[in-house]
């Protein structure tokens, strides 16, 4: 299941009128939680839309929790009317996040998971943050794009902290982080031998297993990018 944060405008307006018709399906049906909804060729007739447009609306639904496919039953109302129409009228609200919104996102998030990481790491999981490091150093060393490289060892922090939920947060903030990144703005003056201590010192801040140092030095290494969240604010 494909989920994104950030979609051209065309494709979710389309995929919001599609909810909405799906909302209004549901309502005008009276269906209540674990009533079956209407087949995918039912609803592509009736809203004049291709099945996959229905199929895409469907998917963002269930990622949100709010309708549930079962093997041979189909698709189903997961929770009752009042909570479904509530949810989905946040769900057609929801604008785009902005670059600094994604950020602060992931502050936020990765700062609980370093700690964690640093208590529940294996040593197959820091040889895997250690690769990513490597491949990271490489990178900016030869002065090559090395965004990518920096968010795979994020990412390996993430699978470090053994929580399922805040590894599927961060794989559903990676891409829109990569597509957005103001490079000019966030990046401008980066020190080779800085960014690669900052790095070394988180990565060793978890295999010590300090959770507080290993807060501390995540910290450190957002400061650029917490500096430029407040002076957004300030723009603002």
């Amino acid at each position: 299941m494909k989920i994104s944060l950030i979609e051209k405008d065309a494709k979710r307006i389309l995929q919001n009128e599609v909810i909405c018709n799906i909302r209004d399906l549901i309502n005008a049906k009276h269906l209540e939680r674990g009533d079956k909804l209407p087949s995918e060729r039912i609803m592509s007739e009736k809203f004049g839309v291709k099945r996959n447009h229905i199929r895409e609306a469907i998917r963002k639904l269930e990622f949100y929790g709010v309708i549930k496919s079962v093997s041979q039953s189909g698709t189903i109302l997961a929770i009752g009317l009042t909570g479904f129409n509530g949810i989905i009228d946040e769900i057609v609200s929801l604008d785009a996040p902005s670059f600094s919104e994604l950020v602060e996102t992931r502050i936020s998030l990765e700062l609980k998971m370093v700690s964690l990481a640093a208590q529940r790491r294996s040593e197959t999981d820091l040889k895997k943050m250690r690769e990513a490091l490597e491949a990271f150093k490489a990178k900016i060393t030869q002065g090559k794009d090395y965004l990518e490289e920096d968010l795979l060892f994020h990412l390996a922090i993430a699978k470090a902290s053994k929580n399922s939920t805040m590894v599927s947060l961060m794989l559903l903030l990676t891409p829109p982080i990569l597509s957005t990144y103001e490079r000019d703005t966030v990046c401008e003056g980066d020190q080779v031998i800085t960014e690669i201590k900052k790095h070394e010192d988180v990565y060793k801040a978890i295999a010590s297993s300090d959770p507080t140092l290993a807060t501390k030095m995540m910290n450190v290494h957002f400061i650029k990018l917490s500096k430029y969240l407040e002076d957004q604010k300030g723009i603002i």
